[in-house]
Parts: structure tokens; C-alpha cells; sequence
């Protein structure tokens, strides 16, 4: 029994040495951490104000360098720890926005296009670039989708233009925010997603033309219509996209050239 007894002692022991080695390990390699951390920031210190306004000197450059060779390891676990803290706070920005979009939708929609149903119970928001050619194959699909379930459904379009690969999006957004000045949004967007190869000045005009479209009340908008695409687009950006199309339907996300019977899906199961 002695035996047994002075067994599980030791066993418990070896445990608890086990559990101290492990966090006075964890304590030395943020220690560490912080040091060389702090030693990179003062070399930056020292030496970044005087060569404010000449490029950083080869021997910095190399100090820089043998730290990052000698312990990659701290700057491994500091960029994943950074990367770790953006997905949780893009995670609590989704959610709140999910939460905002069930309990005051009008707030989250605004001022943008809405067409379908007027009481929002089920919204379907619509991140869009008008020179994306998935977008293009989407809009089809929408419109496919809406004419079935106009009255369930609320589509709401938000602007996101991806600039550095498409160099029309934001003029093309801002014709279509001009357009819905006067109530053509739709219309005006059918008809660049329809002709998204001639996307330019001269087929903006044409379109408003086309939709009899104040004309000096479209050109003067088109002006002043940054703020709203901006607004848009920081929203996308807190939501954390990175291409379009992006919808969301009732708390539930998806993305790309999305097919009918995917929606289909999407759409019962918001109305379980």
C-alpha cells in the first residue's frame, strides 16, 4: 500500500514539474520574444531619424537582417499571433454586422438600391464590380432568382470595385449611383453588366440616353458620388473581402458565379 501510494505521489510530482517546466519554458520564449523584439525597434530607433530623409544604411540593413537570421522564429510567431487577432476581430465585425442586419436592416441598407420585397425580412446583399466578369454571370442568376421570389426576397446592392485589376469599376460605379439618382439603378446596371466588354465614357452616356435620363443632372452626380462607393466599399472591407461577387442572404455568406439551385438552398434555409 506504502508502495502504491509513494507510486502516485511521484507520478503526481513528475506532473507537476511537468506542467512548471512547460509554462516557465512558454515565460522564457516571450521573454525572448519581447527582447529581440525591442532590440530590432531600438536599432530602427536609433538610427530611422537620421536617415529620415536617405534610405536606410547598409550596416542597419544588415543588423536587421543577421536578428531576422538568427531567431525567424519571433517574427513567425508574431506575424501568426497578428494574423490571429484579425480574423478574431474581422469575425466580431461580421457579427455585429449580422446582428445589426436582423435587427435594423434599414440601417445597414441606407441609401443603397433595394429592389423585391419592402419589409426586409429576408435581405439579400449584393457586393458587386461592374467590370468583374463573374459579377456579369451573377447578375443573370439574380435576375433569374428575383423574378421568383420578388416578394420574399429584398436585394440590396452595395459597390465594391476592385481598382488595381479593373480600371472602369469606379466609373462605372459612379454611373450607376448617378443613375439611381433618378431611379434607373437596375436598368442602368443591366445594361453595363449586358455591354461590359464597351465599359467607357461614351457608353455611360449612351445607357443614360437610352433610359431618358437627365443628362446634366447625370454628369453633375456622377461627380459627387464618391462618398456613397467609399462608404460601400469600407464595409466590404470590414466584412473582409477580397473579390466579388459576395452575397449575403439572412446571416449566411457566399461568393463567385453562383449557381440558381445554390441560392435555392440558401434561400430555405433563411426561411426555416
Amino acid at each position: 500500500m506504502l508502495s502504491l501510494l509513494m507510486f502516485l505521489f511521484t507520478l503526481k510530482a513528475l506532473s507537476l514539474m511537468r506542467v512548471f517546466s512547460f509554462r516557465y519554458t512558454q515565460l522564457l520564449r516571450s521573454l525572448r520574444k519581447v527582447a529581440i523584439l525591442s532590440l530590432l525597434c531600438l536599432i530602427l530607433g536609433w538610427s530611422l531619424p537620421a536617415q529620415a530623409a536617405n534610405r536606410i544604411s547598409p550596416k542597419l540593413e544588415q543588423q536587421v537582417l543577421q536578428i531576422i537570421r538568427e531567431h525567424p522564429e519571433v517574427l513567425i510567431e508574431s506575424v501568426v499571433a497578428y494574423q490571429q487577432q484579425q480574423q478574431q476581430q474581422l469575425q466580431q465585425s461580421r457579427q455585429a454586422f449580422l446582428q445589426d442586419l436582423q435587427i435594423n436592416p434599414q440601417s445597414v441598407i441606407g441609401d443603397s438600391p433595394v429592389t423585391g420585397s419592402a419589409n426586409s425580412k429576408i435581405v439579400l446583399m449584393e457586393f458587386s464590380d461592374f467590370e468583374c466578369p463573374y459579377c456579369a454571370e451573377a447578375n443573370k442568376t439574380l435576375k433569374e432568382f428575383m423574378a421568383k421570389h420578388q416578394d420574399e426576397v429584398t436585394l440590396v446592392y452595395k459597390h465594391f470595385p476592385l481598382t488595381p485589376v479593373h480600371p472602369q469599376a469606379i466609373p462605372a460605379a459612379k454611373a450607376a449611383w448617378a443613375a439611381n439618382q433618378q431611379g434607373k439603378f437596375w436598368e442602368y446596371s443591366d445594361a453595363l453588366f449586358s455591354q461590359q466588354k464597351e465599359l467607357g465614357e461614351a457608353l455611360y452616356v449612351d445607357i443614360a440616353t437610352n433610359l431618358n435620363l437627365d443628362l446634366d443632372k447625370f454628369k453633375s452626380d456622377r461627380t459627387v458620388a464618391d462618398n456613397a462607393i467609399i462608404q460601400d466599399m469600407q464595409l466590404g472591407q470590414k466584412l473582409g473581402l477580397t473579390g466579388t461577387p459576395f452575397f449575403i442572404m439572412n446571416g449566411e455568406s457566399f461568393s463567385g458565379a453562383v449557381q440558381l439551385s445554390e441560392m435555392e438552398k440558401v434561400l430555405a434555409r433563411a426561411t426555416q
